[in-house]
């Protein structure tokens, strides 16, 4: 069977929006979200510096240094133009990274894992340095925290992390972070955490060059198969845009996720209400019809085309901003189906007699 993954690139159109997919976040809570002028006289009205900062963050007297640490974690806070080379520049990251380590001061460990959340949010170079200042071992050690929200921040670093791109995925793969961030995926979770969580797993599907180790996609696939009927639909989205990153990847990947058994429960959504889950659905049931036409009869076997007339012709106005990226999808995914040898003609009639209906 020769692939026609070479000769049917999915539509730019969606390429266009899966890259609007983040890959890095920054934690600015509302309550902090401080406008910069805000920010610049609050730490103005209290004479506080970045040298003072550095030196504070240093002190024995663990008052003063979870001052100095939460006071850098606001400047990081602050909504534009965060200060994150100035304090690169200020040699702070160690400081930051031996935070970390103190099991015995988890507000500390907190402020400090924030900071350099939103250190590596930044660019691929802040991201480099934050890696480079061995924070990542750490990170993976406090997703053991007995704290949860040290436990979030954690994930959350990982994440953007991760997010820098294949070499730091597989990096911190290596260091063994599947298996700590999957034991968070519990009903006992709270939901804003288990968001985090989904994201992350979203990062560690990105790539195709190369696509991440066949072990890690064995390992997600079955978390992915949970969270597929999460009520959440950030974290439905989220789910179905990580399978659309691993259909993306050749038919070995493709089999994988046929064989995981989720494929029933993914064709449903090509239906469902929400139009980010609709989009979604339809990169990762798309890909898989440009793999063999084994792969492609999986999906026509749960009833695919019995979606698309509806897709087609959306009653709703908030589809019509979005209908034209719709029908560049269906066509293009037809064109596919109706190219695998194994699709009869009566199968074809039936598309062509809903669509006419």
């Amino acid at each position: 069977q020769v692939e026609r993954r070479n000769n049917n690139k999915i539509p730019g159109i969606l390429e266009n929006k899966r890259d609007e997919h983040l890959l890095k976040k920054r934690n600015v809570p509302q309550e902090e979200s401080l406008e910069d002028s805000d920010v610049d006289a609050d730490f103005k009205a209290q004479n506080v510096t970045l040298e003072a900062i550095l030196q504070n963050a240093t002190s024995d007297n663990p008052v003063v240094q979870l001052s100095a640490v939460q006071a850098a974690r606001k400047l990081l806070s602050s909504d534009r133009n965060p200060p994150i080379d100035d304090l690169i520049k200020s040699g702070i990251l160690p400081i930051l990274v031996k935070c970390l380590e103190r099991d015995d001061n988890p507000s500390l460990q907190f402020e400090a894992a924030w900071a350099l959340t939103n250190i590596a949010s930044g660019t691929s170079a802040q991201t480099q340095a934050v890696v480079q200042s061995n924070a990542v071992p750490l990170f993976l050690r406090l997703l053991r925290s007995p704290h949860q929200n040290v436990c979030e921040q954690a994930v959350w670093a990982l994440g953007n992390i991760i997010g820098d791109g294949p070499q730091c995925r597989d990096y911190v793969i290596s260091l063994g972070v599947v298996k700590p961030l999957l034991s968070f995926i519990s009903p006992s979770i709270p939901i804003t955490f288990l968001r985090n969580v989904t994201w992350v797993i979203v990062n560690l599907c990105r790539n195709k060059d190369p696509p991440p180790p066949m072990e890690t996609v064995q390992e997600i696939l079955p978390a992915l198969c949970v969270l597929i009927y999460h009520t959440d639909i950030n974290i439905l989205v989220d789910t179905v845009w990580a399978l659309s990153y691993l259909t993306d990847g050749g038919n070995e990947q493709i089999q994988m996720v046929i064989d995981s058994g989720v494929v029933p429960f993914l064709v449903p959504l090509l239906s469902h209400q929400e139009v980010k889950v609709q989009t979604a659905a339809l990169r990762a049931v798309g890909n898989i019809v440009t793999g063999t036409d084994e792969q492609t009869q999986v999906v026509l076997n749960c009833d695919v085309l019995s979606h698309f007339p509806n897709l087609l012709s959306h009653p709703k106005e908030k589809i019509n901003k979005v209908r034209h990226i719709m029908s560049s999808l269906c066509y293009f995914f037809l064109c596919l189906i109706f190219n695998c040898l194994l699709v009869s003609i009566a199968t074809c009639m039936f598309f062509l007699k809903a669509t006419a209906a």
